[in-house]
């Protein structure tokens, strides 16, 4: 038996390598261990001997698990030759490692086949895993299945969180212990989905305890598939399997002999917390997965036309929301739906990418122009994967949508999909997107996806490397647009898509008390600066609900702030709350975009808080939903702050109406109360909470020593 050791800065990985039976296991993940640690102690310490109804050599599935000797789990690989199955026997025959990784070369000899596993731990301690697939004998090869990932689940682990949703109602949260029927989903939609199952949480401990948590991802934008099962017989060593990967339909994936194949990547992360995790998330998605920050300045404020004038579009009606806009001190001006073709409604136009002479006779420069004077960038909605069977493009070339021959076309919001697998669909839409952006100074584009893809005719896989090819090459040809991922909401959220966009929509619900759950979910793994978080009309569209404007704005703040609503329809109060809390949001975003999340726990239910911290500054947002059960609320407890250190902190104005009149000393909160870390993380802020609809903004900074 071989050891392989691999260190982050807080995280060691050990992995076991059997090379007389052909295998490599994960044996130990956690904190770092010490320099020198005998590592075939760390082995010995959680073997297990055979058991009864056991082969009488156990298998271990280790980061390549097979159906051979006996295990029967979910294989990491299935593939057919001639239509046939292949019995795979896949044994380790090399390795080697680099800075923080490791790569397990695999062959099985009498089918020709060579697999790679590759683990590697990068910023912020996370850890990618990705498989390849290489046919080196002499028929071609029909992938089935081929797994990002395939982790054995430490034992201690007895817990799983899993998301599920739907439209306006993303990242529902549930947990449960691991049960012996384990996990298993499927994605059939195209695209990641409402129901979140490509992001999981496995928990140490019992259910009341933020303990320690380990975290999976599948970063990427199509179908995907998991699989949780937890060790009945098999291994009998105690421990779960995971596996993550892209669903693929048969047919779609035939390597000929000397073709390899590769999948996506799976992330890890392991922390002793929540917020903990977070950050890690977030410092691998900074510094590995996004657009390099020179790509893109400061998140500038949006306001987005939709919620204020839907299909009402005009040139004098959009120049008037402009200068409305404007005046709050919104920074970018993005134009939705209905400026092009004949689009008065959702049931038309999707594919004609040209400019509607019927509401622009003057094109856009007019309106484009007139937001720079202004102040303001300019972005602009499109869909263009999609067709209405109503335009142009789709009278000329029908055969261009995802279709299957004699079969009915089902229109899903009265649209078909785009194939972009096709090479002239692909030439088409890069030619339309990038004469807009080179005829016009468009700063962002939001860019949507509003359809299930069916029928796919079994090419939903293939179907996401054409949605990928085409973002690619419109950044390269304009590397100054920033681009937005919306599906529906949170449709398409991943961290493949994060890899070529700059932003994400989390859903389509601007309700401030719904966006309390959803953005808190979705801050989970992904910073506040890539989550779009807009202030919406009262009422709301979407739940009805009437929140007042200093609760929607204080919310909004926590993410990349804009506003979803018609200016002109506000009161002028309202409007000076709005605009004042548009500049708290650019006064703080250089904290809330680069800094450390903290989840701050209450012991009421509805009151939902969130903190950032960054150098010497830190943030807070408290929110109370409900109608305190007691009318002085416990106080906040702050978190990630230095325990010596001495902090000034102060509520920034405006304070909501019905809360303020119950702080005991409003002069010394605007003063700024001197307190240190310690008693802030230990005895905490006592702030009016007893009503509904109330949030505060706690700001800090630390003092010099």
């Amino acid at each position: 038996m071989e050891f392989v050791r691999l260190d982050g800065e807080r995280l060691t990985l050990v992995f076991a390598l059997d090379v007389g039976g052909g295998t490599a296991d994960c044996v130990y993940c956690g904190a770092r261990l010490p320099e020198g640690e005998d590592l075939a102690m760390v082995a010995a310490a959680t073997a297990r001997g055979r058991h009864e109804s056991q082969p009488d050599t156990p298998p271990v599935p280790g980061v390549l698990p097979e159906r051979k000797h006996g295990w029967s789990g979910t294989p990491a690989l299935e593939l057919r030759r001639g239509g046939v199955r292949i019995e795979t026997d896949c044994r380790l025959t090399r390795w080697a490692t680099g800075s923080q990784a490791v790569h397990f070369m695999f062959h099985d000899r009498s089918t020709g086949i060579d697999v790679g596993v590759r683990w590697v731990i990068g910023e912020g301690d996370a850890v990618t895993v990705g498989l390849t697939l290489a046919n080196t004998g002499k028929a071609p090869v029909e992938v089935e299945r081929l797994a990002a990932l395939a982790l054995p689940v430490p034992a201690r682990f007895t817990e799983v969180t899993r998301y599920s949703g739907r439209w306006a109602d993303e990242m529902q949260e549930h947990r449960r212990t691991i049960a012996p029927d384990g996990v298993s989903h499927a994605s059939a939609t195209g695209k990641p989905g409402f129901s979140g199952a490509n992001w999981l949480l496995l928990h140490a401990g019992a259910a009341k305890e933020d303990g320690e948590v380990l975290a999976a991802h599948l970063g990427w934008s199509g179908d995907h598939w998991l699989a949780l099962e937890p060790d009945a017989q098999g291994a009998g060593d105690g421990r779960a399997m995971l596996l993550m990967g892209a669903v693929l339909e048969a047919g779609e994936v035939v390597l000929g002999p000397g073709e390899n194949f590769a999948s996506p990547q799976a992330v890890l992360a392991l922390a002793p917390d929540r917020s903990a995790l977070a950050q890690a998330f977030h410092g691998f998605l900074r510094k590995a997965v996004l657009p390099a920050r020179a790509d893109w300045p400061e998140r500038k404020v949006h306001l987005n036309s939709w919620e204020a004038l839907g299909f009402d579009l005009s040139e004098a009606g959009l120049i008037a929301l402009a200068e409305s806009a404007a005046a709050l001190g919104i920074e970018r001006f993005v134009l939705d739906d209905g400026w092009f073709g004949g689009r008065r409604d959702d049931r038309t136009s999707l594919g004609d990418w040209f400019v509607s002479p019927d509401v622009f006779p003057n094109g856009l420069a007019p309106l484009i122009a007139r937001v720079h004077e202004l102040g303001m960038d300019f972005g602009l909605w499109v869909e263009p994967e999609m067709v209405s069977p109503d335009s142009d493009l789709y009278r000329a070339h029908p055969d261009w949508c995802l279709h299957v021959e004699g079969r009915e076309r089902p229109t899903m919001r009265g649209q078909l999909a785009l194939d972009l697998t096709r090479a002239e669909v692909q030439e088409y839409l890069f030619e339309r997107l990038d004469a807009l952006l080179r005829d016009h100074p468009i700063a962002y584009l939001k860019w949507d996806h509003n359809r299930d893809l069916f029928p796919a005719g079994g090419q939903r896989f293939i179907q996401t490397f054409g949605f990928y090819a085409l973002l690619h090459r419109l950044r390269a040809a304009h590397p100054q647009v920033e681009i937005e991922s919306c599906s529906s909401g949170g449709g398409r959220i991943d961290f493949g898509v994060l890899s070529r966009v700059h932003r994400v929509w989390p859903s389509d619900n601007n309700d401030a008390i719904e966006r309390l759950r959803i953005i808190p979910a979705w801050s989970q793994f992904l910073p506040l600066e890539v989550l779009g978080s807009h202030v919406g009309p009262s009422p709301n569209p979407i739940t009805g609900r009437r929140l007042a404007m200093d609760f929607r704005a204080k919310v909004a703040v926590f993410g990349h702030m804009g506003v979803e609503a018609d200016p002109a329809r506000m009161t002028d109060k309202e409007r000076e709350c709005l605009a004042a809390h548009i500049a708290l949001y650019k006064q703080w975003r250089g904290v809330l975009h680069a800094g450390a999340l903290h989840r701050l726990a209450h012991p009421d239910p509805n009151v939902t808080g969130m903190m950032v911290t960054h150098a010497d500054k830190a943030l807070a947002l408290v929110a109370q939903t409900a109608f305190s059960p007691v009318f002085d609320a416990a106080p906040l407890r702050l978190a990630g702050l230095e325990p010596e250190a001495r902090y000034r902190v102060t509520l920034p104005e405006p304070w909501a109406p019905k809360a303020r009149h119950y702080l005991a000393n409003p002069d010394a909160w605007r003063e700024g109360l001197v307190l240190s870390g310690t008693a802030l993380m230990t005895q905490g802020l006592a702030l009016p909470l007893t009503h509904p609809e109330t949030a505060w903004l706690v700001a800090l900074e630390r003092l010099p020593q």
